[in-house]
């Protein structure tokens, strides 16, 4: 196993876990024990056979049916692994290391950890040389966090540092690089992690609906300090090529969530106004939320 990549090599051992896949694409998530089988409809396979062996086999049933076996990649093992909370998915997952610009040695902060899974990428992007601070306010699902992570690294994580409790009361009083907020109320996150992120940090919000978009867009612009927010959906379409038959696949993956990303202005830096004007009515006497600063106060006579 590569030091703290999640990553293992070498043979096949028993309490590791494989994906066992059969020719219809149906996998089969078990950990290896001496002595056990894995059963199925057309015979079993003994785990003996492929304890001390190579991953990357085809094991055979004694009913004759074949399965490909290997270790399961990160993807894989975020998405199979414990829930407490919903995971991030691996497209969602990606589009955020990507567009917060998650490098080697970042501090990053991320609330709430969920059951881990967005936790393991993040750690995986920064190494033994970044920090990564988690906050998730219910004990259970921050049980659930810890145990995923430590599994899928084989041990503690150097740089991770999970507290349980609210962000804006138990925020550590460090210097950030990168903060996802990942919770039901972001907007009420955002003067704390203003306060603690560097300037030119980002910050990326995952939120499950529309609403809740526009009201942490809102909330970014009224408070001055962050650039013109973007969001964005990501959907992803697997594809079907065999021979003259290509066409889209069966499975899609469609909405999971929707993406915020922000940078951080210099201290006491505001930034300039949007150029599009909003469209009329956008701010109403029906909007509740936060008014830019473009944006005209309503007549209250």
């Amino acid at each position: 196993m590569n030091e703290l990549s999640g990553v293992r090599q070498g043979s096949l051992a028993a309490g590791e876990r494989v994906l066992f896949t059969d020719s219809k694409g149906r996998r089969h998530s078990i950990v290896l024990q001496a002595g056990k089988q894995f059963h199925t409809t057309k015979g079993a396979i003994e785990h003996d056979w492929l304890i001390g062996g190579p991953e990357g086999v085809v094991a055979t049933t004694t009913g004759g049916a074949q399965f490909v076996v290997f270790r399961p990649i990160a993807r894989e093992d975020t998405v199979a692994m414990p829930r407490g909370a919903a995971v991030i998915y691996p497209k969602d997952c990606a589009e955020i290391l990507v567009w917060a610009d998650i490098f080697p040695t970042a501090r990053v902060l991320e609330a709430g950890a969920g059951s881990g899974a967005l936790t393991i990428f993040l750690l995986r992007a920064i190494g033994a040389g970044g920090k990564l601070y988690s906050y998730e306010r219910r004990p259970e699902f921050a049980q659930v966090a810890r145990t995923n992570v430590e599994n899928h690294f084989q041990q503690q994580h150097p740089a991770w540092e999970l507290t349980v409790g609210d962000l804006n009361d138990c925020v550590k009083d460090e210097p950030i690089d990168r903060a996802v907020l990942d919770m039901l109320a972001p907007w009420e996150c955002i003067d704390t992690v203003a306060n603690v992120m560097v300037a030119g940090g980002i910050l990326a919000c995952y939120v499950a609906t529309t609403t809740q978009m526009g009201r942490v867009m809102d909330t970014l612009r009224a408070h001055g300090s962050w650039t013109e927010p973007e969001a964005r959906e990501v959907t992803v379409r697997e594809w079907h090529a065999e021979g003259l038959a290509i066409r889209p696949g069966h499975r899609t993956t469609g909405h999971t969530g929707f993406l915020i990303f922000s940078r951080r202005m210099a201290p006491g830096v505001t930034a300039p106004m949007r150029r599009r004007r909003p469209a009329p009515g956008a701010y109403g006497p029906d909007y509740l939320g936060p008014r830019p600063p473009w944006v005209e106060p309503l007549d209250q006579t």
